[in-house]
């Protein structure tokens, strides 16, 4: 498949600044590849397609504060430094994107916070936005740390226009989020509330528990027609041993396995045994799938509606059928959808 074919026209109204008031009161298209049916429901009744055993496998990486705003030395210009991954501890050296890029170059300083006690001297370029930055403070790197979440705000993605607010650093947490290493959330898990994760529990639905670390990569535009010459970035990744027996104990015997969002699915694709089970895995992965894709471990997928020509888009088109996808995605603008990280969510079965 081409690039062209994941086009499609959004009306700006369906983007969703803000979550449902209850997480688990957004919208729930549920598509059924086999009857290749689409029912409208509110993401609590989720709970009517699992049973005892069934496994629902989720991300539970966490979101840092990854957003700074620093000013540059002698002329004080506001830079925006988007922290993406750091690359030594010791040294305090950290992959970053600054907005605008054309200011800053190597040997510059950026001051942070009203103390201006955090400095980073940039000390080399990566991509036309991308530089490498040398974090200098005067403190143990548990301070530098804590100084960083102190003076970062919420990731917010770029098309959520408004200005930040203190309760995002709640709403674009997912309720098991645990391990930090996150700059966007895994956004089909923001739609869990602690009560349904009781009563999915309660009714003896499984969880399996992995973490994909999400990078700015899975939402860069793709730019090549031909599918298979676009490249993901690396996105560090773990599944440990219990997460491995829950999954193929449920693969054994024929349960739903539900991966909870793309990249719980990019997790689970990145760690196929060659008999089709799952493994453990400690390492990163650049794993793109796009149709036509044979999927290995998951027979159900939750995710929410995708920019057009996205990653994220193909994976759901990959697993649901394009044709199939289109026609929900049509439905979805008739019927007034919510798109893209506080929007509605789609399971598909």
């Amino acid at each position: 498949m081409k690039l062209s074919h994941f086009g499609f026209n959004l009306p700006d109204e369906l983007l969703a600044e803000y979550p449902a008031e209850n997480r688990d009161e957004s919208r729930l298209m549920v598509l059924n590849r086999k009857e290749q049916t689409i029912e409208h429901k509110m993401f609590k009744d989720l709970i009517d397609y699992f049973d005892e055993n069934d496994v629902m496998i989720l991300n539970n990486t966490k979101v840092f504060p990854a957003r700074l705003y620093g000013n540059k030395e002698k002329t004080g210009a506001r830079i925006e430094v988007f922290l993406l991954r750091e690359l030594n501890e010791e040294q305090r050296l950290w992959d970053v994107l600054v907005d605008p890029a054309r200011k800053i170059r190597i040997g510059n300083k950026l001051y942070f916070g009203e103390d201006e006690t955090l400095v980073a001297e940039v000390i080399d370029n990566t991509t036309s936005r991308g530089r490498t930055l040398r974090f200098l403070y005067d403190g143990s790197y548990n301070e530098f740390r804590r100084k960083l979440t102190e003076l970062g705000e919420t990731p917010l993605p770029k098309y959520i226009k408004r200005e930040v607010e203190p309760e995002d650093e709640d709403r674009y947490q997912t309720i098991f989020a645990k391990n930090e290493g996150a700059v966007a959330a895994p956004t089909a898990g923001l739609h869990f509330s602690r009560h349904l994760l009781k009563r999915l529990e309660i009714k003896g639905v499984n969880f399996a528990e992995v973490t994909l670390h999400v990078g700015l990569g899975t939402f860069n535009p793709v730019e090549v027609e031909d599918l298979s010459k676009h490249k993901m970035d690396s996105e560090e990744l773990t599944i440990n041993d219990k997460a491995v027996t829950t999954v193929n104990t449920a693969l054994k015997n024929k349960k739903r396995i539900c991966a909870v969002g793309t990249t719980a699915m990019r997790a689970i694709e990145s760690a196929v045994s060659s008999n089709g089970e799952l493994n453990e895995f400690d390492g990163w992965t650049n794993k793109f799938i796009f149709p036509p894709y044979e999927f290995s471990i998951a027979n159900c997928m939750i995710t929410n509606f995708h920019t057009p020509k996205s990653t994220l888009l193909m994976m759901a088109s990959a697993f649901a059928g394009h044709d199939f996808i289109k026609k929900a995605y049509d439905e979805a603008i008739k019927e007034k959808y919510k798109f893209y990280s506080y929007g509605d969510a789609m399971l598909i079965i």
